[in-house]
């Protein structure tokens, strides 16, 4: 049979995952009356409650005797590493770009690696029936983007489709062609896409790219086959990258990919993406061949990690009340396991041992990490995020900065340029994008964003939309403004209750309701001032003898302020924590008791 590998790249909520909805459903590949879920491919509780694509995922569907594997791809930033993983994998690429919106920083980031690699990029236009479509200048903006990244002149005369994913159509000629199915677009990737290079004759190799575990089956390792031919029970071995045997054993199952489904097969040929098992300590990047084969398949190196937090075991007066998995032991097992799978991130043990270093691309790379093991039963105390720095040949300091594009309302370009100027960031580009809109380009410190999101989508009421990259290091940009407001710090433990807290209107925000367990050194409020303030949530009312014929005045207490677990890692400073359980996040200092904190403090300012 034909082959053709393909993986379809975008940036976040472009459609990359509901056209390959539309795909598996016209292709035949899925029952025509089978039940099948919107975003098939986003299979994990997450994805599904954020609408976001976290994993890369394999599929595979058959056109007219022409097998087509598609790899669902995620569009954002923090999730690049497992995009440039994968693009190893597929000899051809479809872009999705918004009719509307047009290429945005990880269009950018992901069209830059594919070019890299030499593929010819097919380009789709999707969304076209947006009420702000502009199709057509969006396709000078991808030709230009392809200029800008030095794309060869083979690149640069890339087909274009116009496209809706969500009604499942494609045409090359927006004003000629009827739209009625994706066939145009299939017969496209059959045509445009080369055939995979074969060699059967050679010993069997493949080079894992993705990494998942089965309770059935142990680890089942991913990716294409690049020489001979594998069968079950084969004798096999795991290269590492610099040649050393890492073991040795026998694929035990091969499984092939059909429409949503893993098939097991008895064999498998050089060119196809498949999954193997059998193996006890292979990983991401590794060589699995046959036992003469001695050279490992090179794996393409991955960006490095531009942010870390501290992993740590939850000490507060209410541990382990609602989860089961406590000890720094079985933190760092998962932690470990997690940085197996997913070569964007990685793990250390902290120099007092009790603590994990835990780095990645992002903020929502880790949160995700984090919700996850929060979900499984863990409980976690986890520190502020901080950028990881470097140093130059000249001793100098170094950053990672970040490439911020954002689409906002003309009415609020001010502030969000005082906003941005204020966290040393350097305007690149500002022009009108249509409807009213402006759009602005910077390149800013990654430390001066942490928390920054939150803030600016309060300054745009909510309309503006920011899309971060990381764009590369430079030299250190100075100090940069903390949070300009300290916190209310419960003196206390037990149930906050509603005159406790109502006295503490006055003072701030609160985070806390009546009934919440609360302890002392647990924050429960935000001050109006720039000052930490202790107060107690606990406070009762006395109580009399005296009857009155005046009921007392009803208490309203406001709702208190509901943090996501991004917001509360966004909020916190370096002295406070979040304290993460399956049930409750909360914010504490990391020094509960308060003689503890003002040494803390007077040891930080000498």
């Amino acid at each position: 049979m034909e082959l053709r590998n393909i993986a379809i790249i975008a940036h976040v909520d472009h459609g990359k995952t509901t056209l390959v909805d539309a795909l598996l459903k016209q292709s035949g590949s899925v029952r025509a009356n089978a039940r099948m879920q919107e975003r098939a491919m986003d299979s994990n509780d997450l994805e599904r409650e954020r609408g976001i694509t976290i994993l890369a995922k394999c599929t595979s569907v058959d056109w007219n005797g022409v097998k087509v594997n598609i790899v669902d791809t995620p569009g954002h930033a923090d999730f690049g590493g497992e995009v440039e993983r994968i693009l190893s994998m597929v000899d051809g690429v479809v872009l999705l770009v918004d009719a509307a919106e047009g290429p945005l920083p990880q269009t950018k980031f992901v069209l830059s690696k594919a070019l890299g690699l030499g593929i010819r990029p097919i380009v789709i236009i999707n969304k076209v029936d947006r009420q702000d479509a502009r199709p057509h200048d969006v396709h000078t903006e991808v030709f230009d983007l392809f200029s800008v990244l030095g794309a060869s002149d083979e690149q640069l005369d890339f087909p274009t489709m116009f496209a809706v994913g969500r009604e499942g159509w494609a045409v090359h000629d927006l004003e000629k062609d009827k739209p009625t199915d994706l066939a145009p677009l299939f017969e496209l990737i059959v045509k445009h896409v080369p055939a995979p290079k074969r060699d059967l004759d050679a010993p069997f190799s493949m080079l894992c790219t993705t990494l998942e575990y089965d309770s059935y089956l142990g680890r089942v390792l991913t990716g294409r086959v690049q020489s001979g031919i594998g069968k079950v029970n084969m004798a096999i071995k795991a290269l590492t990258r610099d040649g050393k045997v890492l073991e040795q054993g026998r694929a035990t199952k091969l499984l092939s990919f059909r429409g949503l489904e893993r098939v097991p097969v008895d064999s498998v040929e050089a060119g196809d993406i498949v999954a193997l098992a059998g193996l006890e300590s292979a990983n991401v990047a590794d060589t699995l061949c046959a036992p003469e084969v001695t050279e490992p398949i090179q794996a393409r190196p991955i960006d490095p990690p531009t942010l870390a937090m501290t992993f740590s075991v939850n000490d507060s007066p209410l541990a382990g009340q609602d989860g089961d998995k406590l000890t720094t032991r079985m933190i760092g097992a998962r932690l470990e396991r997690e940085a197996e799978g997913n070569v964007a991130i990685k793990v250390k043990e902290s120099g007092d041992k009790d603590a994990y270093e835990v780095a990645g691309r992002g903020e929502l790379q880790l949160g995700v990490l984090i919700e996850n093991m929060r979900r499984e039963g863990f409980e976690l105390s986890i520190s502020r995020p901080r950028v990881l720095f470097r140093e130059d040949e000249n001793g100098k300091r170094l950053e990672p900065i970040e490439e911020v594009v954002i689409d906002v309302d003309d009415a609020y370009t001010g502030i969000v340029v005082d906003k941005m100027n204020q966290r040393k960031a350097e305007m690149q580009e500002m022009k009108p994008s249509g409807g009213g809109k402006t759009r602005i380009v910077f390149h800013a410190p990654s430390r001066g964003l942490i928390g920054y999101h939150g803030e600016f989508l309060t300054d745009t009421r909510g309309t503006g939309i920011m899309n971060r990259l990381y764009h590369g290091y430079a030299p250190h940009k100075g100090v940069i403004a903390a949070r300009r407001t300290g916190v209310l710090i419960s003196t206390d433990s037990g149930e906050a209750n509603t005159y406790g807290l109502f006295n503490l209107i006055d003072r701030g925000p609160q985070f806390v309701a009546p009934g919440d367990k609360v302890y002392m050194g647990m924050i429960v409020g935000e001050h109006t001032r720039d000052n930490d303030l202790e107060v107690n949530p606990l406070k009762a009312k006395q109580l009399t003898n005296f009857r009155t014929v005046m009921k007392d005045d009803k208490q309203a207490l406001p709702p208190p302020r509901v943090m996501t677990l991004e917001d509360a890692l966004a909020y916190i400073q370096d002295d406070e924590l979040v304290e993460v359980t399956p049930k409750f996040i909360r914010l504490r200092k990391r020094h509960l008791d308060p003689n503890a904190r003002k040494r803390a403090a007077k040891q930080a300012a000498e």
